[in-house]
């Protein structure tokens, strides 16, 4: 079996106890952004899987949207990453 090399870890170990790995992560094509993919990204930042910036660059995403998936879940828990409750958890 081959490995693709990759800069940093292939997987961390989340304070729940789970370990996730690049595997874990969406894939880099996603258009369609459900709250458990922006979770995942957020977990993946945050535990040091990825970079911010490796981030940022594979899903294409803005430097002030993905703070604001960060500040959501840092804020209110991952359940303020779904559209539906933009609403209830929107600063203002």
């Amino acid at each position: 079996m081959y490995l693709k090399k990759v800069q940093g870890p292939r997987a961390v170990t989340l304070p729940d106890g789970r370990v996730m790995t690049r595997a874990d992560l969406p894939p880099a094509t996603t258009r369609r952004w459900v709250a458990s993919r922006k979770a995942a990204v957020v977990r993946g930042v945050v535990h040091g899987l990825i970079s911010q910036d490796e981030a940022l660059e594979r899903y294409s995403l803005s430097p002030e949207e993905f703070l604001e998936w960060v500040s959501a879940v840092a804020n209110h828990g991952e359940e303020a990453l779904k559209a539906t409750a933009l609403q209830k958890y929107r600063q203002s």
